[in-house]
């Protein structure tokens, strides 16, 4: 028995040190030893994207629209020339876009109430068309079957709103792009953007200015690279890439090594949700009025390019007739209550993994905290110290059980000694022991595992909350989100972690022994990765432990 927890031990141990040296060749710039990634593409030019690129293809809609799918094509439309195409800077309070007057489509969104920790004094940049990046929120008119063609996000179009910066005193500014008539029909696109707000409501008018009734459909798309954000940490996972929200599926990840392999598993058809692009702490996401038929997709549209999106048709429209059908379009932080007052779903971006049900009441009550404390780090503290006084008893019971089994060891260790060639023998004496003492060896386990979810829950909500970010504690201690820069979280977190070790009662076997204290050393230094945050988390959580163990340990005789 014990040569086979030995190997598992060691087994768990070996693997965890290969991780951990690949990690940290990822983290300096080399490729991975043991589980190298394939490449990824770097740059994504904008002059990469085809004409035909962002436009669902026929495979992203039913069979009866293929055709019409495939004549949404641009090609087959008007192109704007680089003469006429016009690119138009506007500003409110908290956004700063870039429109192309090439269909009226998003460019650009800079966040200027959050700052860039890789750019000092910079606005963060979520979307963008650059050499580095591509991200863009686009929408358009598909024809019915066998139709002509119709406007699209490469049609050219005209800004005919004068108002380029939301006016002091003024809650939105609005911003109408027009089309010229393609095939008869023309798309006016309005924007309207709020104060103090990340949603754009877009107002799609189609009028048809031809001889017969045409039936169209709208679609709306976020078009990403598969590249990483800049500055994500090897030593903690994020999730980047397409998301689906319907009411029968409820919130669908896409990773985009499923869209290379053409495994896409999202619902295709819905009367209501929304499409998103999520990335750490920022996403942004369209949808449409509820109680309307759509078609969801999700696709490689490039080398390295993916878009996610809807398209839903909408009723005939007879000639000298309009139609308007509006849309949403946020483009902002993933601030929790804001995203739940926007739309039914659309804060679950945040993503919390399967314990969303613990998480979601854990950051409520670490918000409510920060709003009496006006300091996240000492939120962060309390939160923990609560924690500690809700599980006390609990943890008690498995300090005591531990405590017990330190006072006790070394008469184990006596007695291994004394039977090391009689194994069978050595196990019956062990558990006479056990017996004799009324010590449970699993007992200082299960008390802790039960609260392993708790905690678990509580590292995402500190790992996702963007209200960390820029978050001052204490002195040298500028932003939770970001690395210790002096290394003192980490040093003490290494420090209390060893104390804990030297706390719980040693293993007999002499392999498990130093096992108990290399593991402690070599998982710490992730911590000196990890953000401030979650170190300062982990280090309170570390030092009300030891203090509750050490009262227990003295009341038992076990500390002299």
């Amino acid at each position: 028995m014990n040569d086979i927890r030995r190997t598992i031990l060691w087994v768990v141990f070996g693997f965890s040190m290969v991780l951990l040296w690949d990690q940290w060749q990822i983290y300096n710039g080399h490729k991975a030893t043991f589980f190298p990634t394939p490449a990824v593409k770097t740059e994504a030019s904008p002059a990469s994207v085809p004409n035909a690129a962002n436009v669902p293809p026929a495979a992203s809609v039913p069979a009866a629209q293929a055709a019409s799918a495939q004549q949404a094509v641009p090609g087959n439309a008007p192109v704007a020339t680089a003469a006429a195409r016009e690119f138009i800077d506007v500003e409110t309070d908290v956004l700063k876009l870039r429109l192309d007057s090439e269909g009226g489509s998003l460019l650009r969104a800079e966040l200027l109430k959050h700052v860039d920790v890789h750019r000092a004094g910079q606005p963060v940049v979520l979307l963008d068309e650059s050499r580095e990046r591509v991200y863009l929120a686009q929408s358009g008119l598909i024809p019915s079957a066998g139709a002509p063609a119709l406007p699209t996000h490469k049609t050219p179009m005209t800004l005919t709103s004068p108002e380029r910066r939301l006016a002091d005193g003024a809650k939105e500014l609005k911003l109408r792009f027009e089309s010229a008539p393609v095939n008869g029909v023309k798309l006016v696109k309005t924007f309207i953007l709020r104060r103090g707000a990340y949603d754009i409501s877009v107002e799609h008018e189609i009028i048809n200015q031809g001889s017969a009734a045409v039936s169209p459909q709208l679609y709306v798309q976020l078009v990403r690279d598969g590249n990483k954000p800049e500055g994500e940490s090897s030593f903690y996972s994020t999730f980047t890439g397409p998301a689906v929200y319907t009411n029968a599926k409820k919130y669908q990840k896409v990773e985009f090594s499923d869209i290379e392999k053409n495994k896409v598993d999202i619902e295709k058809q819905a009367q209501e949700g929304y499409v998103a692009m999520v990335q750490h702490y920022f996403a942004s996401a369209w949808w449409l009025p509820n109680n309307l038929q759509r078609d969801i997709f999700a696709r490689k549209i490039d080398n390295n390019l993916y878009a996610v999106g809807m398209i839903a048709p909408l009723p005939a429209i007879e000639p000298g007739k309009s139609h308007v059908l509006p849309a949403h379009l946020f483009v902002g932080p993933q601030e929790e209550h804001n995203l739940e007052a926007l739309y039914p779903g659309l804060e679950l971006v945040k993503d919390y993994g399967w314990l969303t049900i613990l998480a979601k009441p854990l950051f409520w009550l670490l918000d409510q905290l920060n709003h009496q404390l006006h300091n996240w780090g000492w939120s962060i503290v309390a939160l923990v110290f609560l924690l500690k006084i809700a599980f006390y008893w609990l943890n008690a019971q498995a300090y005591r059980s531990m405590g017990k089994m330190k006072a006790i060891n070394p008469r184990i260790m006596e007695m291994r000694e004394r039977l090391k060639d009689n194994p069978q023998q050595m196990q019956m004496e062990m558990m006479k022991i056990y017996r004799e003492e009324k010590v449970n060896p699993m007992g200082g386990c299960l008390p802790i595992a039960i609260q392993i979810p708790v905690f678990i829950a509580l590292y995402w909500v500190l790992l996702s909350t963007v209200e960390m970010r820029n978050a001052p504690w204490i002195g040298w201690v500028h932003d939770l989100a970001a690395p210790d820069p002096l290394f003192i979280l980490p040093v003490l977190m290494t420090l209390s972690t060893m104390l804990q070790t030297w706390l719980n009662p040693t293993p007999p076997d002499p392999i498990q022994a130093k096992m108990m204290w290399i593991m402690p050393l070599a998982f710490s230094v992730m911590f000196f990765f990890f953000p401030a945050g979650l170190v300062l988390y982990w280090l309170t959580n570390n030092i009300l432990s030891i203090a509750q163990q050490w009262v227990i340990n003295k009341q038992l005789g076990v500390l002299k």
